[in-house]
């Protein structure tokens, strides 16, 4: 949005700013025009309203003359990529000896996948 703000000094333009830097959703506030007696703001769900009208009681004559909605760029269109099936991992077990009983045999190795939730272990 665009605010026209009677800000004749410096200070005045820095008081305008810091005002509508803290109103809520604001994400950006830049000074413009020839005359440096605009504010521009950027933000989402800012009330233009309550900025003016706390702009008009802090700083001097305040009137909003734009107020857009600014749309990001359509982002290409992606083709949905099909979910990769998760790749089954090989694990060992430890080595003979390691377990505090002894073992004639080792049991066969298992098969688990990193996503538990969507495989069953063979």
């Amino acid at each position: 949005m665009v605010v026209k703000v009677s800000m004749p000094c410096e200070r005045s333009r820095s008081r305008a700013m810091a005002l509508a830097a803290r109103a809520d959703g604001v994400i950006s506030v830049a000074i413009t025009g020839d005359a440096r007696d605009k504010l521009e703001v950027v933000g989402d769900g800012v009330d233009p309203v309550c900025l003016v009208s706390c702009l008009r009681r802090k700083v001097g004559h305040a009137e909003i003359l734009q107020v857009e909605e600014v749309k990001d760029k359509k982002p290409e269109e992606k083709k949905p990529e099909e979910p990769k099936p998760p790749q089954p991992m090989v694990v060992h077990p430890p080595p003979h000896g390691y377990y505090s009983y002894h073992h004639h045999h080792l049991p066969p190795p298992m098969v688990a996948c990193e996503e538990p939730s969507s495989c069953s272990i063979m």
